[in-house]
């Protein structure tokens, strides 16, 4: 790993506040002296998530997650320690200068900075080209038979990609892009299908551009509208998958909407772009869009961060009916309540709010329906819905949403009203029931590891990360001789061996950034911990037993030794020399200077 100097890890942590940092990126709610939230790093209903603004911390009780603010930004931005403390750095003007790198890691912070750089090039120049160039008229006049306004499409960086095989190209080739970054970034593809993988064109060409931006409103990614309406190609294509952009992690406008989210505790989930841009401009602002595609178990928690339920607000169709089953189960998983609101025939949000107004889509959304009634009320409507096999295909469909829920309150509550719409009886239909269970697009995500130190150990620790004289203390014994080869030893070493200043709060973050997820966590518990009040005391009493522990195994190994049916008398007897000499100095420190541990 590239190594950032101490000092400026100090500097970094001292700069950048974790409450403000963390805050930026979900809501926290003060707690006494505390901040807490859904952890989002992992499912949970009950907040176990907090943020200690005065130790500079922050700790999940539920996964085992926690650390610094880097540590924070790492593990949400999926980034390595010099990316997440670059982008600090940088939060806080602070100027970092990197020593040992390797040349993988290097290359690898080269790659995503640039790559960061290219993309918001890229979105001037095609902001640009639709504001200024001729050859963009076609997507003027476009998007003003849409109702955006020049002023909104400055707003949104919207912007046209010109019809040519290198425009954007040649414009990152004269800004000394190279092609592997070309690449990298989805710009631009390669003709392998021609066998001629050297041959480089434009992936983006003769449509609308919307920049994706992530949570922080940096561009990473594009989404292109087709302009052409007997176009052979598909309607909208998306950057592909980069080290920037994950595409079942991002929610189109997010990085404008949370604020909104928040102060209604409800997301509006629109179908495309456009739709979420014409409800926003218009003063609808709590709305969300995923990136053509049913939401994802991570965009679903990542919502969960900042609301309570969700409107689904898809084309009044059997294509919008079904993109609203495919959402449904990472909703319900993540506990977000969920309704359906029904445009009228032939129309989307964009369309009803330029023809109708921005109240007849606010009143579509306060009449959305639950889900459940939403299906069930469908099903209703067909021929087959009074025969015993429709009630049955009605109740396993059903079944296999409710199926998805793992709140068990919510889960009986939605029971209870599906089995009285059905009129079937709750017995018959809770045998058709699953155990609550992720949606099938993600895997479920491992918890942090947990580091278990035993009851010495961690008193130990807690002595030495606490406690100024005793950390003083056990640095002038011969700590390296007496850890060495101990179990859960090596996090106390770690501890002793960083020149740590207790208390001082930019100093421990430095600390943290010197260990692993799973230490940092565990670090983090024991500074969450209640300080000693006779630090020193058990300091000594920890050194004593663990001492004890050392003499112990060595008693046990010299009479293992003894039962070697070839010892000669000699060797007998100084073997009994040596283990009487090890239990004379055990029973010398067998009494504790406290309580027992």
């Amino acid at each position: 790993m590239p190594l950032i100097p101490p000092e400026t890890v100090e500097q970094i942590n001292a700069a950048n506040d974790i409450v403000e940092v963390v805050g930026g990126y979900i809501p926290l709610k003060r707690a006494g002296a505390v901040f807490k939230a859904l952890c989002p790093f992992h499912q949970e209903r009950s907040p176990s998530f907090t943020v200690n603004p005065a130790r500079q911390i922050f700790k999940c009780f539920g996964c085992g997650a926690g650390g610094s603010v880097i540590r924070f930004v790492m593990t949400y931005e999926n980034l390595d320690f010099v990316t997440a403390a670059r982008k600090l750095a940088e939060r806080a003007g602070i100027q970092i200068v990197e020593t040992a790198m390797t040349a993988e890691d290097g290359a690898r912070v080269t790659m995503r900075r640039r790559l960061l750089a290219l993309h918001l090039e890229a979105a001037d120049f095609f902001h640009l080209q639709l504001m200024k160039k001729p050859a963009a008229q076609i997507a003027r006049d476009y998007l003003k038979t849409r109702g955006v306004s020049a002023e909104v499409a400055r707003s949104w960086k919207l912007g046209y990609a010109p019809d040519e095989w290198d425009a954007m190209r040649e414009f990152a080739r004269q800004r000394s892009y190279s092609e592997e970054e070309l690449t990298e970034s989805g710009l631009v593809k390669t003709r392998e299908e021609d066998g001629d993988p050297s041959r480089f064109y434009d992936r983006f060409r003769g449509r609308v551009m919307f920049p994706i931006c992530n949570d922080n409103g940096e561009v990473i990614a594009f989404s292109g509208r087709v302009l052409e309406a007997d176009a052979k190609g598909a309607k909208y294509i998306n950057s592909p998958e980069t080290m920037l952009f994950k595409k079942g992690a991002v929610l189109f406008g997010l990085h404008k909407s949370k604020r909104a989210l928040i102060d209604k505790s409800s997301a509006i989930v629109c179908e495309g772009q456009l739709d979420l841009i014409t409800a926003f401009e218009a003063g609808v602002q709590n709305v969300v869009a995923p990136q053509g595609t049913a939401f994802t178990e991570r965009q679903a928690r990542k919502l969960k961060q900042y609301c309570e339920e969700v409107v689904l607000c898809f084309d009044a169709d059997a294509a919008g009916e079904k993109a609203a089953e495919r959402s449904l189960a990472s909703l319900l998983f993540a506990g977000l309540a969920v309704r359906v609101a029904e445009m009228p025939p032939g129309e989307d949000p964009d369309s009803l709010i330029r023809g109708q107004g921005a109240e007849a889509f606010v009143q579509r959304i306060a009449a959305a329906k639950d889900f459940f009634d939403f299906q069930i009320d469908r099903m209703a409507a067909r021929p087959d819905f009074q025969t015993t096999q429709g009630k049955m295909r009605a109740a396993r469909k059903m079944a296999g949403h409710i199926s998805h829920i793992a709140d068990a309150v919510l889960r009986e509550t939605v029971m209870n009203e599906v089995t009285r719409r059905l009129e079937i009886s709750v017995g018959e239909f809770v045998k058709l029931l699953k155990a609550p269970t992720p949606p099938d697009d993600t895997p479920a995500e491992a918890a942090v590891e947990h580091i278990e130190l035993d009851p010495a150990m961690r008193l130990l620790a807690l002595a030495a990360l606490r406690d100024e004289a005793a950390r003083a203390w056990l640095l002038e014994e011969p700590w390296q001789d007496l850890l060495a080869g101990e179990p859960d030893a090596a996090l106390v070493m770690k501890l002793l061996a960083f020149p740590l200043r207790p208390g001082d709060t930019a100093s421990t973050g430095a600390l943290l950034s010197t260990l692993s997820e799973a230490e940092e966590a565990a670090v983090c518990g024991l500074l969450d911990a209640r300080a000693p009040e006779n630090a020193m005391a058990i300091a000594r009493d920890c050194w004593l037993e663990i001492e004890r522990r050392k003499i112990r195994r060595k008693i046990d190994a010299l009479k293992a030794r003894q039962k070697a049916p070839s010892l000669d008398l000699g060797a007998m007897a100084k073997l009994h020399e040596e283990i009487l000499d090890l239990q004379k100095r055990l029973s010398d420190i067998a009494r504790p200077l406290t309580p027992p541990l």
